[in-house]
Formats: C-alpha cells, structure tokens, sequence
C-alpha cells in the first residue's frame, strides 16, 4: 500500500483520539508510514487540542533534534516508526466582531443589503436570543446545523484570504493551505480519516461538510484550475457516539452562556446523527468507510466528578481524561490506513462489539481493537511500550522529580559493557523520559499522575485489559518495585528468567539483559540512523524478542 496518508482531528473528542493515535505510532504500530495530520477546531485555546499538539512535538523530538528534518524519517519494525507531520488551523472568532452569529452576520465591509439579507437568513434559520447571541470560540455547543454552515464557512474563507498573499495569511490559514495543497498534489492516491464525535457539536457539524469544504477550498486556491475528485480520493471517520457525561449546568449559568451542551441530550443527539449518516446521499457519496463506536450506557466516565464550578464549554480548562473508545477510534484509524479495498458506490459501515467477562465487566484483548488476524501483533507493540516505560520510569526511576531513568539505564549498559550510545546527550534522554511519562505515569508535587495509558486502564471500570492488573500500579511507595517483564496476563509473554536466586522481577531483568548483549537484538539500518533511534531500536529489539509473541 503506497497511498498518502492525512489524517483530521475534529473539536475536543477528536483531539483526544487523535492522543491515542500518537501513543499507537509511538507504540510502532504505524511502520514506514507518513501520516499528514490537521487539527481543526474553532476553539484555538482548547486543552486537549493543546496536548496533542504538545505531543506530537515530543514524540518528533524524540525521533530526531535535527531542526532541518522535524520528525526525522519513516522507520519499521521500532518504537516512534512513523512520520507525524503537524498542521494547525482553527476558525478564528476571537475578534469582538466575529464572537457571535449575529456578529458575523454584520461583518464591516457589507452593504447594507448584504448585511440585512445576512440577518434575515440568520433569523429564519437560527433563534436570534439564544444561537445568534453565544460566543462561538469554545465550539458550537451541539447546535449542529449552525455548525455545519459556520465550519464550512471558516474553511472557504481560509483559502479566500490565502489568496490575498503569503503575507497577509495568518499561520493557521497558511497550515490549512500547506495541507491542501499536499491533498490535492496526492489526490489520486490519498486516504483521508477524520477523527470526531456525533454527539456534540464541532465533529458532530463538521465531519457530514469536510470533504466537500475542502474539495471547494482547493478550488478557490487553485484559481479554479483544480477540483478535488471525491471520487477518488478515500474518506473515512469515525462515528463515535456518546461514551462519557457531566453535570448538567445549572440555571445560572445556562442564562449567561445563552447555549451550552447539556450531556442529557447526548444519547438523542447520537441517535439524530446515526440517522442521519445513514440516510444523507452525501455523506454516503463522500466517504468509503464510516466506524460506528459506541460505549455501554452503565460504563459511562462522569467528568464533572471530583470537580467544582461551572460547567467547562472549552478553552485551556477543557483537558479531559482519555478514554477507551477514544483508542477505538485510534484502531479505526489503523484498519482505515491498511484495508486493502474499498467499496465504490456508497459508504460501508463498521461496527466492533467486545466481550464481556461477566455483565457489566468489559474483557479487552488485543483482537478487539484489530481483529483476531492483528491482535497479538497489536499487544506486542503496546506491551513493549508499557515495559520500556516500566522500565525506564519504574525501575530506573525516570518517573520522579529530578531523575532521568534514561541517563541511568545509559549508564548500567556501560557497566555490561554495551557503549554504542554514549553520545546520547543527556537533553535527548530526558526527551525520551518525558515521552513515556505521558504515555505511562509520572510523580509530582501532587502525587501520582496516569499518563495516557494508565487513564485508558482507569476507563475500563475494572475490567479486563489486555495486561495484567499488576501492570498499572499507581502507588508511588512501590513504582520502582514495578516489574518490566511481567506485564501480561498469559504468563508466556513475560519474559523467561535467569538463575534461581533472588525475585521473579531481577531475574527476568537479568535475563533481558542477556537478550540485550545477544547479536540478534542489534538495531539494523532500517530501524533508524541516529545515535537516538539505533538505542531505542536496540531496546526495541530485546523487549519485543523477551515477549515471545512469535517464537
């Protein structure tokens, strides 16, 4: 498969299924891939937005410093082996002029004609007390129709105003511009996912517009000389319907807000949608694969728990836990990118159901993200990650205050005599620590933080989760006790021990290291040229080899 790869995240959900796609190519589960990402929003200070966008980062920095190359080059068969490269682009309506409906309604720069057949239009279509009048920088609230039309709106007035000049852009239509311009150069060959929910309003209003949106910005950019075949170019998205809740706000504030989403109506909303995606000639036109996630109604995470105030509509405050249909949506993305045929006419529709150990206890293997053919290839690649981090933060210490688990696992490969990695500068192990602490778990001045990993574990309610419950301690006394090599479940993935004395946990640790010295667990030229990617290749290697997914 040579196809170019893009992929959209939509809005606050989106953004934080776009996280557990990072920590899957993180995890190698994206080899020899470059994958084109956009993140669109219409709120620019959103705090899951933020974070992923923070992570990509990090996880370029890690696979290279070379500020000439940002994210190095496309690897396999490693850790960080696929390309991210990052656009940002979010409908500005920061200005007080461009704050509200109404606002946008009346521009500077209109006719009086104009600007009374805006108001007209507004007043048929959207209730001017309560829609035309709320601020629209944190989202659009679940009010999909108008989401719809503003979305679109923001995307075609981005490449009206990037005809005006590269100095007159701003840097997020500039991003958009790059971005369509690398679609419609590999139209022929592109596949495009788009990550969003259908119960809010952002994704639930701009998934059905995307493919048309941008079919018509390359038109306006291109001058008119190119049109986006929706033909040809591949779409899919994920469905992902209501799996979380929060307190409902209450008068005070639903009076000030003048809209605000109410998790009450998120179950209608989702089922409005669901309709909808399956009747819309459209949006069945439009794309090839369209991925129904759910969640059960009695698993549902509450957000507002433990917190007090108002209901969060969005900015910096808005930096929600992650969450299992979120790594779905990830995994929807991973058979969107490999599927080896797509339907021609209309979209096909995917569902994925998982077992249940006992009603109302979830049992999560590595096929119920990937499918049987995939899914110990799946748990491997996740479980080399969550051992690396066990080992670099656990028993190395990298997951505390002041402390680099890296530099000291460095330091122990010279004592066995390993020094092929001794011009790893001490700012690029740390780079690494910090990736892991995001993906696994740190320490702070508060006690223990859950990295991504550990709130997924966390969203499962107790039940089962590919790895042993042992694998995601949290208390702080007992972290370096952790054991790297006995992560899974079925005993015969954790790694084989050495000798007959002292804890299982040192002698399988002693044991890795005898994989780690052995010839076979050498990083070779297609896992990477860096001092950096050849250690973490290395480690790669002995940990992938310690499992014994496919002796």
């Amino acid at each position: 498969m040579n196809d170019k790869l893009f992929l959209i995240a939509i809005g606050g959900t989106g953004m934080r299924c776009l996280e557990a796609f990072v920590h899957l190519c993180a995890a190698g589960l994206f080899d020899n891939k470059t994958i084109e990402i956009l993140t669109l929003d219409t709120d620019q200070t959103n705090g899951n937005k933020g974070r992923v966008e923070q992570l990509i980062e990090l996880y370029n920095k890690v696979k290279t410093n070379d500020s000439s190359n940002i994210g190095g080059e496309a690897r396999a068969n490693t850790f960080f082996s696929a390309k991210l490269n990052l656009y940002r682009f979010y409908t500005d309506y920061s200005k007080p002029e461009r704050k509200t409906l109404r606002g946008l309604s009346s521009t500077p720069g209109l006719t009086n004609e104009q600007r009374d057949d805006n108001t007209d239009l507004a007043d048929l279509m959207f209730d001017p007390d309560s829609v035309q009048g709320f601020e629209l920088d944190h989202g659009y609230r679940a009010q999909t129709h108008l989401g719809s039309m503003l979305m679109y709106h923001g995307i075609v007035e981005a490449a009206l105003n990037s005809k005006r000049g590269s100095d007159k852009i701003t840097e997020a239509e500039r991003d958009l511009k790059n971005f369509l311009k690398l679609l419609n150069d590999n139209a022929s060959s592109a596949r495009v996912f788009v990550f969003g929910s259908v119960f809010g309003g952002t994704g639930a209003s701009s998934i059905p517009v995307i493919p048309i949106a941008l079919r018509e910005a390359i038109r306006i950019i291109s001058g008119g000389n190119n049109v986006l075949n929706l033909s040809k170019v591949k779409f899919g998205s994920t469905l992902l319907t209501d799996y979380f809740t929060f307190d409902s706000p209450d008068n005070a504030q639903r009076k000030q807000e003048k809209v605000i989403a109410d998790a009450g109506n998120f179950a209608f909303n989702s089922q409005a949608a669901l309709n909808f995606y399956n009747n819309d000639s459209t949006v069945k036109r439009s794309y090839k694969k369209l991925y129904h996630i759910g969640w059960p109604q009695g698993l549902k995470i509450n957000y507002s728990e433990g917190k007090t105030g108002p209901v969060i509509t969005g900015g910096k405050e808005q930096e929600n836990d992650c969450h299992l249909a979120e790594m779905m949506c990830a995994s929807a993305a991973y058979d969107f990118f490999n599927t080896e045929s797509f339907p021609q006419q209309e979209a096909e529709y995917v569902y994925r159901t998982v077992e249940e150990s006992m009603p109302g206890q979830l049992r999560l293997t590595g096929a119920s993200f990937v499918g049987a053919q995939d899914g110990e290839y799946f748990e491997n690649k996740l479980g080399a990650l969550l051992s690396l981090s066990h080992l670099l933060l656990g028993t190395y210490g990298g997951a505390f205050p002041n402390t680099c688990g890296t530099i000291g696992f460095l330091n122990d490969m010279n004592k066995h005599k390993i020094y092929s990695y001794e011009s790893l500068t001490d700012e690029q192990a740390r780079e690494i620590d910090d990736y892991l602490k995001e993906f696994a778990y740190s320490v702070g001045p508060f006690g223990f933080r859950p990295g991504w990993l550990f709130q997924i574990f966390r969203s499962a309610k107790g039940g089962q989760f590919i790895f042993a419950p042992e694998a995601f301690n949290t208390d702080i006394n007992r972290i370096q006790n952790n054991d790297p090599g006995g992560i899974f479940l079925d005993g015969m993935h954790n790694w084989e021990t050495k000798g007959v004395f002292g804890s299982t946990r040192n002698r399988r640790f002693d044991k890795f290291i005898d994989i780690l010295k052995q010839a076979d667990s050498e990083p070779y030229e297609e896992q990477g040229q860096t001092v950096k990617e050849l250690f973490l290749a290395h480690l790669y290697n002995a940990i992938t080899s310690a499992q014994n997914f496919f002796n």
